[in-house]
């Protein structure tokens, strides 16, 4: 049977490691531990479930989660980021298809969010995320801090079940994250030279809101769902506001 090593990243994550390394444990043969110098009891808690516990300063989201395929003693991944965890059936579902993981590239699955005070249904789900793969056919790429897996094969299987994403404690550390991960995006685009004009925050930011409200149906979310994709807009529209306040900061205004 082949064997599962579950690759996890962490920084100051006390409060939340535990529920998701507990749920790996049904499921995996060893897990990995890529640790960016936490100085809560995250490494104390982690070590609870694994010895394969490493340091490194953060690389950024794509590089570090490849440090920790890295760092795997097998070559089928399971890969979840501290605030996640694997539901019963999801659980069940992986074990049920352990035994002949090879007969697919990867693996996909829903992932559902819980958003301050409920459960989001449509606005980011069912958003499906490749997250066991064999590491010979497959990578984590894209574009920091939307990193994603990159799947050389077509052969994807769907599996049944959630990754329960419990993402938001407050919309204020909704917030802090939307100016964190701003910042981290606009980079990548300057980085990238990608193309920006003065109508691309109100362009995308605008388009991102009406997609998340509409075509995903976050109205149906209630006021949650028109706080997502306000804000969600928003990030759009500060992500290019800050590309273009930076270009032209370099450039001297």
């Amino acid at each position: 049977m082949p064997r599962i090593s579950a690759c996890i990243i962490s920084y100051n994550e006390e409060a939340r490691i535990e529920d998701c390394l507990r749920s790996l444990v049904p499921v995996a043969d060893e897990i990995v531990v890529v640790d960016s110098l936490s100085t809560d009891r995250t490494r104390e808690i982690a070590a609870r479930y694994t010895d394969r516990i490493f340091e490194q300063p953060f690389l950024g989201h794509v590089e570090q989660k490849n440090l920790a395929v890295s760092k795997a003693s097998h070559d089928w991944i399971l890969s979840l980021d501290c605030d996640e965890r694997l539901d019963e059936r999801l659980a069940a579902a992986i074990l049920a298809v352990k035994d002949r993981l090879g007969e697919a590239d990867a693996y996909r699955m829903a992932r559902r969010t819980f958003y301050v005070w409920r459960w989001l249904n449509h606005c980011w789900y069912p958003d499906y995320k490749v997250r066991l793969f064999n590491r010979n056919t497959a990578r984590w790429g894209g574009t920091n801090p939307h990193d994603r897996v990159e799947v050389d094969g077509t052969r994807i299987v769907t599996l049944p079940g959630d990754i329960l994403h419990y993402s938001f404690d407050s919309i204020s550390d909704h917030l802090k994250t939307l100016d964190s991960f701003t910042e981290i995006g606009a980079r990548e685009i300057i980085k990238k030279g990608r193309r920006v004009t003065v109508l691309s925050p109100f362009t995308h930011g605008a388009w991102t809101f009406f997609k998340t409200l509409v075509i995903k149906r976050g109205f149906l979310d209630g006021f949650a769902g028109w706080v997502v994709a306000v804000l969600s807009g928003v990030h759009a529209f500060v992500k290019y506001a800050k590309v273009i306040a930076i270009r032209r900061r370099e450039n001297g205004g």
